[in-house]
């Protein structure tokens, strides 16, 4: 079908604004970042551009961290809704053709009633058994046409279940999506807020310990600059692995933003968290990573991880603070390390600005 005239022209426009803002930026033309910069070429998501601006006025550049958050909190958070809408209208256009059907049904057994009654009087003026029979076949008829109607009924009700069943999969799939990290399979940063603050509100409740760690790569700025935007998903991808690895039963493992992920760990005292801590760096540790398009090896990648228990009076964002500060302790000290809050580094001073 052609594109009705000048849309063609029109969107041909955006392509080049967009890619004339990668070429701008220097950045991989990667779908996610192509869509972004349609999208804004397009002006037709102010919340995107206004974001976009913001940031771009503040720093004078974009990230990769940067673009993979104005991806999941404008592009694919929108998708999501989409999906949602069009499931919810197509429960809604099945339910509509339900009722239609009981209503024809129901109309069908009013005529059905008036047909019984008919005969009831045409039986009791019945003179021979010429007009008998025929008052006998009219009955079978409608007792026919009375079955096929509900055969009919039963039938759409059979399709209309297993079609709502579909649906309910595919709504589960997009809440699935809805908390779910693209690239690493980890939970999402919204799944994990929400999960922490009520594994918090538990674990107070119940008087139970509740541990979090907090992990971030190593040089991943550097290792990203030098091997590419593609090469730094694959890291991404493999530290996520060897966190999912390590995790099991209630235990949450997230991507907390760009290439921090953290892990809640209920009913875990801080001495336990720890040793899962280490079981996730020596894990990322044992891995070579090998360059996709050429065989390349590029060596083994590092994380540090920062690990803090729940207190009386915790919130969810002191809780992440401590593991935070941990965190920062671990990077300061060499890196490649774990560090709880109890360790006598964290004591040494207040968070810096991250280091990769």
């Amino acid at each position: 079908m052609a594109d009705q005239p000048g849309e063609h022209e029109r969107t041909m426009a955006f392509a080049e604004i967009a890619l004339g803002q990668l070429k701008a930026l220097r950045q991989s033309a990667t779908p996610r970042n192509y869509e972004i910069w349609y999208a804004y070429a397009t002006g037709h998501n102010q919340s995107l551009n206004q974001s976009i601006n913001e940031q771009w006025a503040s720093k004078g550049t974009l990230t990769d961290g940067d673009m993979e958050q104005f991806y999941a909190s404008y592009i694919s958070s929108t998708r999501i809704t989409d999906k949602l809408d069009n499931v919810g209208s197509r429960v809604m256009d099945e339910i509509n053709q339900v009722m239609s059907m009981i209503d024809a049904a129901i109309g069908s057994a009013s005529n059905y009633n008036e047909s019984l009654a008919d005969v009831t009087n045409r039986l009791g003026n019945a003179k021979d058994r010429e007009g008998l029979r025929s008052i006998i076949e009219s009955l079978v008829q409608t007792a026919n046409d009375m079955h096929k109607d509900n055969r009919a009924l039963e039938q759409r009700l059979s399709a209309s279940k297993e079609e709502i069943n579909q649906l309910q999969e595919n709504l589960e799939v997009v809440r699935t999506e809805s908390l779910t990290d693209p690239l690493t399979g980890l939970a999402n940063r919204k799944h994990f807020d929400d999960r922490m603050a009520r594994a918090i509100a538990e674990a107070v409740e119940r008087s139970e310990p509740l541990s979090l760690v907090m992990t971030d790569i190593d040089h991943f700025k550097t290792f990203n600059d030098t091997w590419g935007h593609l090469t730094g998903d694959q890291v991404l991808r493999l530290v996520a692995m060897s966190v999912k690895q390590n995790v099991k039963g209630q235990d949450i493992a997230a991507r907390y933003g760009g290439e921090e992920f953290a892990v809640i760990l209920p009913n875990t005292v801080l001495r336990s968290a720890l040793n899962v801590a280490d079981h996730i760096r020596r894990a990322v540790m044992s891995k070579e990573l090998m360059k996709r398009s050429t065989g390349q090896n590029l060596g083994r990648v590092t994380i540090s991880l920062g690990v803090a228990a729940v207190r009386k009076g915790d919130t969810l964002q002191t809780l992440i603070d401590r593991a935070d500060a941990c965190l920062y302790a671990a990077k300061r000290n060499g890196r490649n390390r774990v560090i709880c809050e109890t360790d006598p580094e964290v004591a040494g001073g207040a968070p810096e600005p991250k280091v990769a």
